[in-house]
């Protein structure tokens, strides 16, 4: 997959060091595979939340952090939309971010 961007996800680490190993694990796997459809997903993600809008939401280390991401499966982007600690995703709508 190609992710846009990991600019935000470095921004967030840089601010919250103890996300960053999580956060770097995810994007290197998001990277090597090549998700066609949400089962993909959640066959190495079962705990992800899979949402309207191809819109899915990633447990961070043991759902310490979250990160919504959408995903446009035929041309294997994903597009990050969010990324928190499980406080502030409660303060938003990930259907919507």
């Amino acid at each position: 997959m190609r992710v846009f961007s990991k600019k935000i996800l470095r921004d967030y680490w840089e601010k919250h060091a103890a996300a960053k190993a999580g956060l770097q694990a995810w994007y290197e796997e998001a990277l090597r595979v090549e998700w066609q459809s949400p089962a993909d997903i959640k066959r190495t993600y079962a705990n992800a939340s899979i949402l309207v809008d191809n819109r899915v939401v990633f447990n961070i280390q043991g759902n310490a952090y979250r990160l919504v991401v959408k995903i446009h499966y035929d041309h294997g982007f994903v597009y990050i939309r969010f990324v928190g600690s499980h406080a502030e995703y409660d303060r938003i709508d990930a259907e919507t971010v």
